[in-house]
């Protein structure tokens, strides 16, 4: 029993003199607690290490604190913030009754703009939706700046959304989305800078038109490309009338390029298996008739024209 009491009146001394040791060091930084936290963050600052001390090792669980490569911590001490900015990546450690501390999420993320009724420069209302892409810059900023960053950063990008496509016009909506896209990262951007945000991208998703637009639009469109197909065949029509015509002049010059016509036209007809062929009357035959002059009505004499003609001629005289 000797043996015990003696080991047990070692530890109590042992322990006796880590406490005076760790009152000593809590004395020579006092003033500079006292300053930051007061006469009242000096004293609470004292206990907790003391807690700490006394409950090893259970209290080193609850001091040790891990934060991931995408991470960082924000420790705040009696309500004041830490020196030395966030920590992290990796093991920082905290005072658990003093200390308090926010993670804070380094990577991209993202959120979808809901869709705005939006009234353009030339009076259409549209409805716009979009995707914003932004991350935490500055943690600390982030923090102690704004109370959630990322709900800000989404109803700011809903305004900014409609204060620039209020200075569009329908077509630029529809045409430009590219430069909409950009001028509203842009903006973005350098509003959310005070809140240590960095807005990586802006996509327009969609511009929807209301159902009477999009039938007017639509049947506007129809009536250009009917106008459009018109003129195309009007110009058709016109450049076949000229080859027409300069195919018949080349024709009435060389009487050769009729016939080779008129033999083309026969291979024709033969080659589409017809059950019924017809021979057109051979111009040669009637250009005898043709070139023949009329006959006078004074002479009544005999003719050697056909009955028929001739029938025609007794009459007249």
């Amino acid at each position: 029993m000797g043996v015990y009491a003696l080991q047990g009146q070692k530890v109590v001394v042992f322990i006796c003199v880590i406490f005076v040791v760790l009152v000593f060091v809590l004395i020579a930084v006092g003033s500079t607690i006292q300053n930051e936290f007061g006469v009242c963050g000096w004293i609470l600052t004292i206990l907790s290490y003391l807690l700490i001390f006394i409950t090893l090792p259970v209290s080193a669980c609850m001091c040790i604190k891990v934060v991931q490569e995408y991470e960082r911590a924000v420790i705040f001490r009696l309500g004041r913030l830490m020196p030395g900015g966030a920590k992290g990546p990796g093991i920082f450690f905290i005072v658990p009754c003093i200390d308090t501390y926010r993670k804070v999420d380094l990577r991209v993320l993202s959120f979808e703009v809901p869709p705005q009724e939006i009234l353009s420069k030339d009076s259409v209302t549209v409805a716009v939706d979009a995707v914003v892409y932004f991350r935490i810059s500055n943690a600390t900023i982030s923090v102690t700046n704004v109370e959630d960053a990322a709900r800000s950063t989404k109803l700011l990008a809903q305004t900014t959304l409609r204060n620039i496509l209020g200075t569009k016009t329908l077509a630029e909506m529809l045409s430009d989305r590219e430069a909409i896209s950009h001028q509203m990262q842009t903006t973005l951007d350098e509003a959310t800078e005070p809140w240590g945000v960095k807005v990586e991208r802006v996509e327009v998703k969609d511009v929807r038109l209301p159902v009477q637009l999009q039938r007017a639009m639509a049947a506007e469109a129809e009536a250009a490309r009917e106008a459009r197909a018109k003129v195309i065949v009007a110009e058709g029509e016109q450049k076949a009338s000229r080859a027409l015509k300069a195919a018949a002049e080349v024709i009435a010059e060389s009487p050769s390029a009729l016939q080779l016509r008129y033999l083309q036209t026969l291979n024709s007809i033969s080659a589409e298996k017809n059950s019924t062929i017809i021979f057109p009357f051979p111009i040669d035959l009637l250009s005898s008739f043709l070139q023949r002059p009329a006959p006078k009505h004074e002479s009544c004499g005999p003719s050697t024209m056909q009955p028929q003609a001739s029938t025609s001629k007794s009459h007249a005289c």
